[in-house]
């Protein structure tokens, strides 16, 4: 029992609740080390549904994917888009992975963002949300989190050894080495320490789970047979 309550609970708060140490809160936001979670790519199975978080900002823009494994859990954490000063309708061609055929980005991958991230209020959200709805993305907006229980969310994935992250990922892993507390406890936000991508996550660990889908299932000509053809794979021949 001591034990899953010790899993549950953030790390950075451990020592208060069970030893009465004062919490000073400073460090890593995540405290695992990033060889615990880096795993070499693989070919993705096209069964695994998938789904992106999305931060957009005119100083960066970000897209994080991940496919779960749902025999155990395990969401593995693929793709990365990451790009800065550019307009809507190229961040919108690059995620919906244009004149690329790959399953890994896609038109039909569903995506969520944060509809008041970055200050913005409720109304400019939704035309954001709208705006790229109309460029071909499949997104909504993520679920209403405090930023600590969105970090808790990915904690207890992490943790339990629930979440994965490709090595070709470079920016992801140079945010979450940056994504840190100071010594109140909260988390530090200014331009020298990104986390863009560590928003992708929480948006993507906290609602896009809730969206994934797996690569569409296409019959193909010959999976059909000829439909004028007397044979056992004609629709004719039942």
């Amino acid at each position: 029992m001591k034990a899953k309550q010790l899993a549950d609970m953030d790390p950075h708060l451990r020592d208060a609740r069970t030893r009465g140490i004062p919490f000073l809160g400073s460090g890593a936001v995540f405290p695992v080390p990033t060889d615990v979670i880096e795993i070499k790519p693989f070919p993705i199975p096209g069964h695994w549904p998938r789904a992106f978080g999305l931060d957009v900002g005119w100083n960066r823009t970000a897209a994080l994917w991940g496919a779960l494994d749902q025999s155990s859990d395990i969401l593995y954490l693929y793709d990365e888009h990451y790009v800065a000063e550019e307009n809507p309708n190229t961040h919108a061609n690059a995620i919906i992975g244009y004149g690329i055929k790959s399953s890994y980005r896609a038109k039909w991958i569903p995506g969520v963002i944060d509809p008041a991230a970055r200050g913005r209020a409720q109304a400019d959200g939704q035309r954001l949300i709208e705006d790229y709805q109309a460029l071909g993305l499949d997104i909504e907006a993520a679920l209403s989190r405090t930023t600590d229980s969105a970090v808790h969310e990915v904690w207890l994935r992490l943790s339990s050894g629930r979440l994965k992250a490709f090595s070709t990922l470079q920016f992801f892993f140079k945010e979450y080495l940056l994504y840190r507390r100071d010594k109140n406890g909260k988390i530090i936000e200014n331009k020298s320490r990104p986390d863009h991508l560590m928003d992708c996550l929480k948006f993507l660990v906290v609602s896009g789970l809730a969206r994934i889908r797996p690569v569409p299932y296409e019959k193909k000509a010959e999976e059909w047979g000829d439909p004028y053809a007397n044979s056992a794979n004609s629709w004719m021949s039942a």
